[in-house]
């Protein structure tokens, strides 16, 4: 028996622009199609809100093809945190950085330079505590400003240790 190979495609999520922020009105991520118009985000996201990886979303294609997300149907227990990284300007050292250190506490992520942006992706096995501080840290610290872009009740409940 050979395993199911399981398609990536773009799935485009509309944006609420409220103060110039986000600065794009549609983003688009990488899923893998897992059928009946429903498909499991693929990579972290810089601006959609509610949305992390792992989650199974529901999709509509349009006339031209392209794959619209509609609502999360099953969530991962996976959360979304985004940094603006203020430290040396937002350098690719310093988001490689900040990346690296999450990674040591069992988180992902990835940057992107055009918005100083790193996008954290922070799975339930990670170390929430030790996380949740270094995150308050560094706001503090002033080497990044933060936003919860997808939180679980897990991550809610987690002092910072």
């Amino acid at each position: 028996m050979t395993a199911q190979v399981r398609e990536h495609v773009k799935v485009l999520f509309r944006l609420e622009v409220e103060d110039d922020w986000p600065p794009v009105g549609v983003e688009s991520l990488w899923a893998i199609d897992r059928g009946n118009e429903t498909v499991e985000v693929a990579n972290t996201p810089f601006f959609v809100r509610g949305v992390a990886i792992g989650d199974i979303v529901e999709t509509h294609t349009d006339a031209e093809g392209a794959r619209w997300a509609g609502s999360v149907v099953r969530p991962s227990s996976n959360c979304t945190i985004r940094l603006i990284v203020l430290r040396d300007g937002g350098s690719a050292a310093a988001r490689q950085s900040a990346i690296n250190v999450f990674h040591e506490l069992g988180a992902g992520g990835e940057g992107i330079e055009q918005f100083r942006m790193v996008s954290l992706d922070i799975p339930p096995t990670a170390e929430l505590g030790r996380i949740k501080r270094l995150l308050q840290h560094g706001v503090a610290q002033e080497w990044w400003h933060m936003e919860e872009g997808c939180i679980t009740d897990a991550w809610r409940t987690t002092e910072a240790g």
